[in-house]
């Protein structure tokens, strides 16, 4: 078996029976502890490592895979579904905010062999990039992915590349200003690290136009909905690559929504790897009232969330083979 075949085995084990990857992603870290501090402004550790536990324990019965940290989601590979794959995350959350560009960092002390050897099926690295910002920047962006790439190759491990997109000058990406040129920085992003230098395997990447200013989901619309469909289109056409799309932190019903929205379009998306959208309202009952109290709620809300999430995936999401 070749290095290539050998990635498209791990990442079989990473998608359901159809070959669509519904996975959950609760490799969050800071963002998780703001969530969690909003209840109770001192979050230990081990509290962090226990709700990750949780949510691998009692959702990935009913997910593909999960996506973890090394951090604080090794205790939650563990006790993951026999039949739940696993992606670990190799980048530090964050970036140093000092700095121009964004720039990505590795976390210490571990290399994707070392990810591999955690019991990983896929490498997964944020990587926040600006298709208009200078070559300089993009340049040492590019030679980083280019090294995480051939690690991959190395170790025989798929390696699924997350893009997030972003403009300096605009503070707010949530801004109707950002949801105007958004659609550009996603599609040609995605252009981008196709390429073949770069050896990604599924790409893990933002809708290509903002929901909330689409006609129909808004008053105040910057997208036509046949201008919005178009750009969905536009987007499947811009990768020979898989590509799954990720929630970033909407609700789990207008992310339901989204998904039909795009079927609608023409997108050949092949699956999800959602977060937030499946699980931030677990965190209430768990800093509150603890351990007990968050199993109901996963066993109750969260397990309706993927459950309905796994039907919508069923109607709109192309296999990746």
């Amino acid at each position: 078996m070749n290095n290539s075949e050998k990635k498209q085995a791990a990442i079989e084990c990473l998608a359901n029976k159809e070959g669509i990857i519904a996975a959950l992603a609760i490799d969050q870290r800071g963002a998780l502890k703001k969530m969690m501090s909003a209840y109770n402004s001192s979050v230990a550790e081990q509290e962090i490592k226990q709700f990750k536990a949780l949510i691998s324990e009692e959702l990935t019965p009913y997910a593909s895979a999960i996506l973890l940290d090394p951090e604080y989601g090794l205790p939650a590979s563990s006790v993951r579904h026999k039949e739940a794959g696993l992606l670990l995350a190799y980048e530090k959350t964050g970036y140093d905010a000092s700095i121009k560009g964004r720039f990505p960092d590795l976390l210490d002390h571990w290399s994707v062999r070392r990810l591999k050897e955690a019991g990983a099926d896929a490498c997964k690295f944020l990587l926040y990039y600006d298709v208009d910002e200078s070559d300089e920047i993009n340049d040492r962006k590019k030679a980083f992915v280019e090294r995480i790439g051939s690690e991959c190759v190395a170790e025989e491990l798929p390696f699924f590349l997350e893009l997030l997109s972003y403009d300096d000058t605009i503070k707010d990406p949530k801004s109707k200003e950002y949801a105007k040129i958004k659609p550009k920085k996603v599609i040609e992003m995605m252009k981008v690290f196709s390429e073949p230098q770069f050896h990604v395997d599924v790409l893990k990447v933002e809708v290509p136009v903002n929901m909330h200013f689409v006609e129909g989901y808004s008053e105040e619309a910057v997208y036509t909905r046949a201008e919005a469909q178009q750009l969905f289109l536009e987007q499947s056409q811009a990768t020979h690559l898989p590509f799954i799309f990720l929630s970033a932190g909407v609700s789990a019903e207008l992310f339901m929504d989204t998904l039909y929205f795009a079927k609608k379009a023409g997108s050949t998306f092949n699956g999800v790897l959602c977060g937030r959208a499946t699980w931030a309202n677990g965190v209430a009952p768990f800093v509150k009232n603890g351990e007990l109290a968050a199993r109901e709620w996963l066993r109750t809300e969260g397990k309706q969330n993927i459950d309905e999430l796994n039907k919508v995936l069923k109607e709109t999401a192309t296999p990746y083979k």
